[in-house]
């Protein structure tokens, strides 16, 4: 099969299309025929060296994908279109799936715009609900309001009845996460956001805050929370290391989390798919909730893909189109 590869670790110039061995299908497992990917953060670390795969996982770059079933498993059939989240490997023509993993692709909806959904949405899904346990009521502060999770975890908590106060870097930005449903958006270049979720909130504070960000907001992100409320870390794109103040999180009762999707052990993973599509795929049936896609590349061009995440450029989600 066709894959991009990567000799070493470097700038987005080391990604090439090239020859790889065709996955083999542990028991239980799909195999897929790759139709769509997409690109994400996790991507661009494991190519510059910094995020290895689990033990057993492809080496291949990718963490979802849509495409048809090629080799059946469980109860699919050849033929079906699915989608799932991977451990790696989705950045090719073929890829091995488990078959507890994958969720029907609606049939009005294109394998592009399906691979747009598993990472990020379930990504959210997952801080918000299973670990942040948001309820309908409270508010909840989700950072990189405009990137692939953020806009999923917009459109998710506005779902499920929360009040959603977004940040974002770029004034379109700040308009794209009110057009989602964002009760208010912050242009984190103009305003200090936690100031900001003070006076949004009349001083009590973001119930769950999801932060991609790390440790150049830690403390901002204490003050922004409300008593007895969840500080979940996604990333950390401006740093891990800082000064701790263990006092604040003491005063507010606070919960901190940290977590990763990729190495969430499959029992879990399979009980958040099965959650998350009871959830949202009526949803996305009626268009309450859809996926954003910024910029469709032919899977050759993942370099470009790259550049464009690394850039901040993108508004939703980059997707790898597989011939």
């Amino acid at each position: 099969m066709k894959a991009i590869i990567f000799d070493q670790p470097g700038a987005p110039d080391v990604l090439k299309l090239a020859d790889a061995p065709d996955p083999v299908p542990g028991a239980g497992d799909l195999l897929v025929r790759v139709r769509a990917t997409a690109a994400n953060r996790a991507d661009t670390l494991q190519r510059k060296g910094g995020y290895a795969p689990p033990p057993g996982a492809s080496p291949i770059l990718g963490l979802e994908l849509a495409g048809e079933v090629i080799k059946p498993a469980g109860a699919w059939k050849a033929g079906e279109r699915v989608m799932a989240v991977v451990t790696g490997g989705g950045y090719a023509e073929l890829a091995a799936v488990p078959a507890s993993l994958a969720m029907r692709v609606p049939d009005d909806m294109t394998f592009a715009q399906a691979a747009a959904i598993p990472e990020v949405f379930l990504t959210a899904y997952l801080n918000l609900f299973t670990l942040g346990t948001l309820q309908a009521g409270q508010t909840v502060l989700i950072h990189a309001g405009a990137s692939g999770v953020g806009s999923a975890a917009i459109q998710l908590a506005r779902a499920g009845g929360a009040t959603v106060i977004a940040t974002a870097g770029r004034a379109d930005k700040v308009a794209f996460c009110t057009s989602l449903g964002a009760a208010h958006a912050i242009d984190y270049n103009q305003t200090n956001f936690a100031d900001a979720v003070h006076t949004f909130t009349h001083g009590s504070g973001a119930d769950v805050i999801l932060d991609f960000v790390g440790a150049p907001y830690w403390n901002d992100n204490l003050r922004a929370l409300a008593m007895n409320g969840r500080l979940i870390l996604i990333g950390m794109m401006g740093g891990a290391s800082g000064a701790l103040d263990l006092g604040a999180i003491m005063a507010k009762r606070a919960v901190i989390t940290g977590t990763t999707l990729r190495r969430t052990p499959l029992d879990q993973k399979t009980a958040l798919t099965w959650a998350f599509a009871s959830f949202a795929m009526p949803r996305f049936a009626t268009g309450e909730i859809k996926p954003i896609i910024d910029r469709l590349y032919p899977l050759h061009e993942a370099a470009e893909a790259h550049r464009r995440m690394e850039a901040n450029q993108n508004i939703g989600k980059i997707v790898l189109t597989v011939p």
